[in-house]
């Protein structure tokens, strides 16, 4: 346990910001889950619309360092490569 009071706020803060991070990652996988559901129903239309959000999403989240820069690209890249193969 913290024995300083700077290591006690540290403690609270740390607490804090995994709360934060945690429902923010969860906002990514849901963010992806959104567009793969649209890939699978075939709608392409759809999937586009849903994907525009989800990059906007992917992109706010790595820019506060929950995800790293490469890996939001991977994401954005593999889920466009899906809605291009679409039929």
């Amino acid at each position: 346990m913290a024995n300083t009071a700077s290591a006690k706020k540290a403690a609270r803060q740390a607490v804090k910001r995994r709360a934060r991070n945690g429902a923010q990652r969860s906002e990514l996988r849901t963010a992806i889950k959104d567009v793969r559901k649209a890939i699978a129903a075939g709608d392409k239309a759809a999937a586009r619309t849903v994907f525009q959000k989800s990059v906007s999403t992917i992109d706010s989240i790595a820019d506060k360092d929950i995800i790293r820069k490469n890996t939001a690209a991977r994401y954005k890249s593999r889920l466009s490569a899906a809605i291009k193969a679409m039929a």
